[in-house]
């Protein structure tokens, strides 16, 4: 999620609205990653769409995704499964939620 706010936990609910999705592989399969922006945000509040973000930004969100899974002393290519290929805007990003949200329901019911 982007905000000009630190969020220090991973254990909350907020709202947010998607702007969009880091397309990425981890270990040969599609594991996208959805960007959304912080309701009321005071920075980011008027982005609805991930090209409304700065270039910046989103080179520094691939290049998390693509280094947290890293052990320690490995460098990015090595060693992380996870390999970010693209990203697309937030149309294509419900698709992805939407896909979620169906595969989820074929697997756990409705």
């Amino acid at each position: 999620m982007v905000s000009e706010r630190p969020i220090n936990h991973g254990d909350i609910v907020v709202s947010a609205r998607v702007v969009g999705v880091l397309k990425a592989i981890d270990h040969g399969e599609a594991d996208d990653k959805i960007i959304a922006i912080l309701e009321k945000d005071n920075i980011w509040e008027d982005v609805d769409d991930v090209s409304g973000l700065p270039g910046v930004v989103l080179e520094r969100l691939a290049h998390y995704f693509g280094t947290y899974k890293l052990r320690p002393g490995e460098t990015p290519g090595e060693g992380s499964p996870l390999r970010v290929v693209g990203v697309e805007g937030r149309d294509h990003a419900l698709e992805v939620i939407r896909a979620a949200m169906a595969d989820y329901a074929d697997e756990y019911g409705a």
